[in-house]
Order: C-alpha cells, then sequence, then structure tokens
C-alpha cells in the first residue's frame, strides 16, 4: 500500500494566498473584499455602515431614522452624537446628528433625528428623500455633551429647534436619575416642536417641568427673565443645545452670574464646501500647499511637491496609500463620485484614485 504524506498546513495557507492574489489580481480596481461589503455591508471586518430599517416624521421638517448599525458599532453615552456619511447626487457627504435611541436597546439599533434645514444638503436628503434599506457610512459616537455620575441633583435643559435631539437621547434614558428637572425649549410654534407629546407626556406624568416658548407667538428667550421662569436657575447643572445665538447669550448670562462652570453647551456648525474641478491642495503635516487639477491623484499630487506619501499601490498592496481627509472635496477616479468632509470627520481616502474636487487638506 502506497502512503500519500499529507500536504502541509502552510501550504493550505499559501495557496490560499495565492489565489486571493489571483482574484485581486482579475477584480481589480474592485477587490473581493468589495464583493463582501455588496453581500454582507454590516459585517464585522467592513468599513462601519448602517441601515436605515425606519423612519418616523416628527414634525412637518424633522424625521427620526432607526438605524442597525454594523458589528462594529460600539455604543453610545447618552447625549453623544454620530457623523453619518450620505451620497447624496453623487457626492459623499458627512453629518454629525445625535442620537436619540436608548443605549443598548435589545435590538440593536439606534436612532437620530433630523431637521430639514433650508439649504442643508444633507438634512433634506435624510428626512425627505431617504427610504427604508438605504445604507450610510458610519463613525463611532463621540463627544462630551454628556450626564456626569453621579448625576445633579437639579438640572436644567435649555434648547431649541432641534437642540433639544441630544437632551432627548439624555432623558429617554436617565430621566428616572434625576430628582428635579426642568426643561425650557423654544420653537415658531407648537406644532413645531420635537417629540412634543412624549415631552408633554414626561410634564403631565410630573418627571420633567416642561417650559414651552413659541418664538412667533411669544418672540424670543429674553435671558435677562430667566429668573421669573427657573427662579433657581444659578443652582442648576444646566445644558443647552441650539443655534448659535441662544447659547451666546446663554454663555455671557451664566458668565455674568459667576456660574460659567454649571453650562455645557453643544454648538452646530455650518458646512459649506465649494466643489468643481481640481483646486488648492494642502498637506497639512508638511504645511504644503499646491495647485492641483482635476485629473492627477493626490499621491502623485503630493510626491511631486515633495511630500513623502504611504503607498504600496506599486507593489500590489492595496489600501497602502490611505491617509485622511481633514476636510475639503476629492474625486474618485474610477467612478466620479466625489467625497467631502470637514474637520473632525475622520474620512479616510485612497490618495492613489482620488483627485482634488476643490481645495482640500489632506494629512500629510
Amino acid at each position: 500500500m502506497a502512503f500519500v504524506a499529507a500536504p502541509r498546513r502552510g501550504a493550505f495557507a499559501s495557496l490560499g494566498a495565492r489565489v486571493a492574489r489571483l482574484a485581486e489580481l482579475v477584480t481589480t480596481p474592485v477587490v473581493p473584499s468589495d464583493y463582501l461589503d455588496m453581500l454582507s455591508p454590516l459585517r464585522a471586518s467592513a468599513d462601519l455602515r448602517g441601515r436605515i430599517e425606519e423612519i418616523h416624521p416628527e414634525t412637518r421638517d424633522a424625521a427620526t431614522l432607526v438605524i442597525r448599525p454594523g458589528k462594529g458599532w460600539r455604543g453610545h453615552a447618552p447625549g453623544q452624537y454620530v457623523r453619518i456619511g450620505v451620497d447624496v447626487d453623487g457626492v459623499r457627504q458627512w453629518r454629525a446628528y445625535s442620537l436619540t435611541s436608548r443605549t443598548g436597546r435589545a435590538d440593536g439599533r439606534i436612532s437620530v433625528t433630523v431637521k430639514a434645514m433650508p439649504d442643508g444638503t444633507v438634512s433634506n436628503y435624510l428626512v425627505r428623500r431617504a427610504r427604508t434599506g438605504t445604507l450610510i457610512q458610519l463613525d463611532q459616537a463621540t463627544g462630551d455633551f454628556t450626564l456626569p455620575s453621579p448625576r445633579p441633583r437639579k438640572a436644567l435643559f435649555l434648547t431649541a429647534g432641534s437642540g433639544i435631539t441630544p437632551v432627548m437621547g439624555m432623558l429617554r434614558n436617565a430621566v428616572d436619575e434625576l430628582a428635579d428637572v426642568v426643561v425650557v425649549h423654544s420653537a415658531p410654534r407648537s406644532h413645531d416642536v420635537i417629540f412634543a407629546d412624549e415631552l408633554r407626556h414626561l410634564a403631565t406624568s410630573g418627571r420633567i417641568r416642561l417650559v414651552e416658548r413659541h418664538t412667533d407667538v411669544d418672540g424670543m428667550l429674553d435671558f435677562g427673565q430667566l429668573g421669573g421662569i427657573v427662579a433657581d436657575w444659578t443652582e442648576r447643572e444646566t445644558w443647552a443645545c441650539g443655534p448659535t445665538g441662544l447659547l451666546d447669550a446663554a454663555d455671557q448670562r451664566w458668565s455674568d452670574a459667576g456660574v460659567a462652570d454649571r453650562l455645557h453647551t453643544e454648538r452646530f456648525r455650518p458646512t459649506v464646501i465649494v466643489t468643481g474641478e481640481g483646486g488648492q491642495v494642502t498637506f497639512s503635516q508638511t504645511g504644503t500647499t499646491v495647485d492641483a487639477d482635476g485629473s492627477t491623484a493626490l499621491l502623485d499630487t503630493g510626491e511631486r511637491a515633495g511630500v513623502l506619501m504611504p503607498s504600496g499601490c506599486r507593489m500590489g498592496i492595496c489600501f497602502g496609500c490611505v491617509s485622511p481627509l481633514r476636510s475639503g472635496a476629492v474625486r474618485d477616479l474610477r467612478n466620479g463620485e466625489v467625497t467631502t468632509a470637514v474637520p473632525g470627520d475622520g474620512v479616510l481616502i485612497q490618495t492613489c484614485v482620488s483627485a482634488a474636487a476643490g481645495a482640500c487638506d489632506i494629512e500629510r
């Protein structure tokens, strides 16, 4: 009887590696992981994504999106926000939205509540055009607009418009841990109050004291008269979120009263990014700025300017050229899609297949 030696374990590994390399050669510029992303976009090893599974209107211009995050999602603390990336008319846009869901839901889903702004590209898309089943990009939750532990004895939440969203995240998770809560919320009219029914139910059940100010009727909140609304406001730990004017006035009032350390604010940031063909490219780590056309890869642009650009592309190592896009816009040379970012978004791009689509800042 003849005996045949069993192949070594390393031989199988080597064979698998050769098959994988062959597959990548055949499918380049789409690699096998791209096909896995299409088949299982929420898998653990994929870029973090989410799927919109439910959309619930809140007001005429606001909606709550219930999202199933990918397996890499690490959870959030009430009051934090998440950056969401969506493709709107061929442009990848990133925006930050407060998480409004309870933490640790049994079904693993999360929610954000979005108000459509008059010129808001992403907010209007999410409120008016997004559909269930839509895949979106996700970042991990972040932000320090959260409740401390132990909880404060007295709390004041001062909000306007969609500034109620992080506060609702806190209330849904911790209202029973707060003994004395006042919520002062401003909106144009009664029907513009996001989460109106839920807030009013919390008030009628005695769990919060709710003060609604309908600015089209009552006018803007006068901080000089705050004592007549919340007599002990200087004794309360306060969280304020809303438009810049509201927060600037709050900063001044709390500072004048000598209790600035009791005020915690969350500010919205406007995002205006101009896209086009080519633009000024800044490599921020080296302080290098050059003009680039819209057809030259950023990898080549950087190397020609003397910037040390990481790259394994020429050796067949894909994704060796990935770099952070700090801000601005770039275009994928393979399909024409535009990706945008503002500081803090943490967007990663492949410089070997990306060109300037307007002014941009690459962290190199």
